[in-house]
C-alpha cells in the first residue's frame, strides 16, 4: 500500500511517498482535512506560509490521534522572504502557528517573489541568506529536513555552491503533459528528491480525452493514473483535497503503467491553459 511506502532523503530521513497537499484549504477546514487523511492512513501533510492554514494544519496534527513522530509535516518559507533576518523570524513564525516543537521539512517556496516570478532577477543573494537560516534551524533541531520549491538548475546551483547542508527536495510543477525531464534528471543526479505538486494539473487533466482514455485502459480514475505516473518517475506526488473519498481514491494506486504508455504520457502535448488557475505565476500567470 502506497501510504506505507517511503523514500529516503539524502540525510537518511524517511518521507512517505504520497503526501496530502493543502493549497486552497482554508485554515478552519485544514484541521479536519488532516484528521480525515490520517484516519485513511496518510502520514505526510504539505502546507505553506502562503496558504495561511498552518494553524489549522497544526491543530489537525495534534488532534489526529497519530503519534507526532509518525507524521511528516512540510511547510514553506514565503517566496518574498529573501533576507537572513526575515527568514529566521519566518521559520519561528511557522513553528508558532503550527504549534509544533519541530517541523519535519521546510523549503523555500520559490526562488523569486511571486510578483517577480517571470522576471530575470534570480535573487541569488537573497536565496543564499534564506538558506543559511534554514541550515541553522536544521542544525538546531527545529527542522528535520530542508529543501527547495520551483527552483531551476541555476537556482539550485546557487545553493549547492555555498551550502553546508544540501537541499533534500525540490518541489515542482510536474504532471502528465508537463514533465520537466532535464530538471528532474538534474535533481535526481544531485540526490535531490523531486516532489510533484498539482499532479492533476489543477484539475485540467480530468478533461483531457487522451488521459481519460489511458485511465480507462487501466480501469482507474484520472487522479489515480496521474499519481501512479509520478511515482513511476520516482517523484513524490502531493495531490490536494479536503474530500475523504478523494483521499482514499488517490491512495489506491496498486497498478503499473506499461513502459509504452509511460512514454506516450511523458511526451503528451504540453497543457498551456490551466483554466482559472492560469492567473497564478506557477501556471504562467504574471502576478501573485
Amino acid at each position: 500500500m502506497i501510504l506505507e511506502e517511503k523514500y529516503i532523503l539524502s540525510n537518511g530521513i524517511e518521507i512517505p511517498k504520497l503526501g496530502l497537499g493543502t493549497w486552497f484549504i482554508n485554515d478552519k477546514d485544514a484541521g479536519q482535512a488532516v484528521k480525515d487523511s490520517a484516519k485513511i492512513g496518510y502520514r505526510h501533510i504539505d502546507t505553506a506560509q502562503a496558504y495561511e492554514n498552518e494553524k489549522g494544519v497544526g491543530n489537525g496534527i495534534r488532534a489526529c490521534g497519530v503519534k507526532r513522530t509518525d507524521m511528516f509535516v512540510t511547510t514553506k518559507l514565503a517566496a518574498e522572504v529573501k533576507s537572513y533576518k526575515e527568514a529566521v523570524a519566518s521559520i519561528d513564525g511557522s513553528l508558532k502557528r503550527l504549534g509544533l516543537d519541530y517541523i519535519d521539512m521546510m523549503i523555500i517556496h520559490s526562488p523569486k517573489p511571486w510578483a517577480k516570478f517571470h522576471e530575470d532577477d534570480h535573487y541569488f543573494d537573497g536565496n543564499r541568506e534564506a538558506w543559511k537560516a534554514l541550515e541553522e534551524a536544521y542544525k538546531g533541531g527545529k527542522l528535520r529536513a530542508i529543501g527547495l520549491s520551483n527552483f531551476e538548475k541555476a537556482d539550485i546551483d546557487n545553493i549547492l555552491e555555498i551550502c553546508t547542508v544540501k537541499p533534500m527536495v525540490n518541489q515542482i510543477l510536474a504532471h502528465i503533459s508537463n514533465t520537466p525531464k532535464d530538471l528532474i534528471r538534474y535533481c535526481q543526479e544531485k540526490g535531490i528528491l523531486v516532489e510533484a505538486y498539482s499532479p492533476f494539473a489543477h484539475g485540467v487533466l480530468m478533461k483531457n480525452q487522451e488521459v481519460i482514455e489511458a485511465a480507462k485502459k487501466y480501469d482507474v480514475s484520472v487522479p489515480q493514473l496521474s499519481i501512479r505516473y509520478c511515482l513511476q518517475l520516482g517523484l513524490l506526488p502531493l495531490p490536494k483535497t479536503a474530500n475523504p473519498a478523494h483521499m482514499k481514491n488517490n491512495a489506491d494506486v496498486n497498478f503499473e503503467i506499461s513502459e509504452e504508455d509511460m512514454q506516450s504520457l511523458k511526451n503528451m502535448e504540453h497543457i498551456k491553459d490551466y483554466g482559472e488557475a492560469s492567473m497564478f505565476p506557477v501556471y504562467g500567470g504574471k502576478s501573485s
